[in-house]
Parts: C-alpha cells; structure tokens; sequence
C-alpha cells in the first residue's frame, strides 16, 4: 500500500528485501468470503512503539481486480499500478482505534492446507505535503503492504511494509516488495471475527 513521518515511524533509509508471491491464478485455492474484522497489536521494531491496529474487510478482491492488477504492474510497472490500485473500490480500512486510518484497495486470502488462512492487504498509503513537493527517497515507496496467516481459529501474526516498493517478475509470478524501513511492523496477536463490526 509514510516517509517525513509516516504513520507507524518507519522514515528510516536502509531497506529489507522481502519477497512474496501473489498468487498465481492456477492451482491455488482462493476463498472469497465474507466481510471480516481483524485485531492486532503492532510493534515497529524501527522506532520502539507499539499499540493495536485494526483491520475491517467489507469486501474481498475479485479474481478479475486481482487479475488487472498483476498485468499492470508486468507489463507497466509500479507507477501504473499505483494509479490502478487507486482507482479501484475500497475493500475496507486500516486504522488505530480513535483514528481515521486509511482505505485498502485489495485485499486477498488463500486456504492454506492445515485449514489455516493467508491474507494480504495492499494500498496506497498517504503521502505529507512535505513528502509530495520535496520527492525525497520515500515517495519512491508509495504503497503499504500486509501480509499475514491466521489458523483455524482466526489467530496469528505477520508484517506490515507501511513504505513499499512493489515490483514484479512475470516470468515467476512473484511480488517483490521492498520495505523502506529496517524491518517491517510486526502485527502479533490477530484475532480475526466474521462480519463487519
């Protein structure tokens, strides 16, 4: 889906590597489902804090969102898909509780075979005035990033790249995000509760 300041502190310039698939069409079981609120604890290794953060899913992506998604980033790149991924529906927000937050635009989930759950989010996250005129190196990382696995019982943990750079490798149908911040935001403790509430 974040850089004089971003929200959860990672304005650091070092960068990790972290490569995730975005799964291929063929061959992976996709669940659509319904709408989803998600629970967590944060903590940002890069600046000490820590605090919950939630997560609403209105709606899950459409193989057909998902599908113009991966095209555009392979054939285009990472500014096409950035305005593509903004013109797309809202799949539910990000926010700390008393605050706004901000809209996900995708949001995908997969079976995973021990009856568990993986589940991505991506945005485009909201730039400062500052990071929109002066260009530094953290306007190249405009989306944020969250990937997690929950079990049976909705419980789990994962990352969050609040910065990211998204690029991609058609040939493997790999999702290469890089993380501007030293380390991505843990999320721990994911409770996940069915409806919207």
């Amino acid at each position: 889906m974040h850089k004089h300041r971003s929200g959860f502190g990672a304005s650091i310039a070092l960068v990790l590597m972290c490569v995730f698939g975005w799964y291929s069409a063929a061959g992976i079981a996709q669940t659509r489902g319904e709408p989803e609120h998600f629970n967590a604890s944060y903590v940002d290794i890069n600046t000490g804090r820590t605090g919950p953060v939630e997560i609403s899913v209105t709606r899950w992506s459409t193989q057909a969102e998902r599908t113009a998604l991966h095209q555009t980033l392979f054939k285009k790149g990472q500014n096409a898909l950035l305005d593509a991924l903004r013109d797309m529906r809202s799949v539910g927000r990000i926010y700390t509780p008393g605050s706004i937050g901000y809209d996900l635009r995708f949001a995908e989930q997969r079976a995973l075979p021990d009856g568990g759950r993986e589940i991505i989010f991506a945005t485009d996250r909201p730039m400062s005035f500052w990071e929109l005129t002066n260009q530094p190196r953290s306007a190249q990382y405009p989306f944020t990033w969250v990937q997690f696995k929950v079990d049976r019982e909705g419980r789990g943990e994962g990352k969050i790249a609040v910065a990211a750079r998204i690029t991609g490798e058609e040939a493997d149908d790999l999702i290469e995000v890089e993380d501007f911040a030293i380390q991505p935001v843990r999320l721990q403790n994911i409770r996940a509760r069915k409806g919207d509430n």
